[in-house]
């Protein structure tokens, strides 16, 4: 088998109309009809609901966890906005900004790890498990996630969820993009 994956020179929101058209082309590819999504001001997420509108794709967006900044960046209204089209949002705790609470530093340990391959694989595995969860998507389904750099999305990956109480069970199948 042989497959493409994209590598954007910059990671940042430049790619993220790029990243929406692949990811919407892997999930009709793939038979996939959920996209875990991080978007923390709702930039991401307002693009690709316009992008999948009239598609059998379902989004559960994962903003910041309330608490996490000063404010909450994601706009309330938005919530609503998207649950309207069928989509979830799912404010969850973020699992590697949890060593304060267990006192351990294993959270800060596998972000790092992660970061190896990119701040957005780091991403997309964390809202993968605070998807599953947050039951949002079921152990073992087939999903896309999308996360980025920073602002926008720069990074996709199919892979088969898994809560982060089972988190050898998560499975990345493909790397669909990412910045080099």
């Amino acid at each position: 088998m042989e497959e493409r994956i994209v590598y954007f020179e910059k990671p940042g929101q430049e790619n993220t109309e790029e990243v929406i058209r692949m990811v919407k082309e892997k999930a009709r590819a793939r038979g996939i009809t959920k996209i875990v999504l991080a978007s923390t001001r709702g930039d991401t997420a307002r693009a690709a609901a316009e992008a999948f509108r009239g598609m059998s794709l379902h989004m559960v967006v994962i903003p910041w966890q309330f608490g996490f900044g000063e404010s909450q960046p994601f706009p309330q209204g938005l919530v609503s906005e998207l649950e309207g089209k069928g989509h979830r949002v799912h404010f969850g705790t973020m699992l590697f900004h949890t060593e304060d609470l267990y006192g351990i530093q294993t959270p800060r340990v596998m972000a790092n790890l992660l970061r190896i391959l990119g701040q957005g694989m780091k991403v997309c595995v964390e809202i993968i498990m605070m998807a599953t969860d947050g039951g949002c998507i079921e152990p073992g389904e087939k999903v896309i996630a999308v996360a980025g750099s920073g602002r926008g999305a720069d990074t996709a990956v199919v892979a088969s969820a898994a809560p982060s109480t089972n988190i050898k069970a998560l499975r990345i199948h493909e790397i669909i993009c990412k910045p080099l």
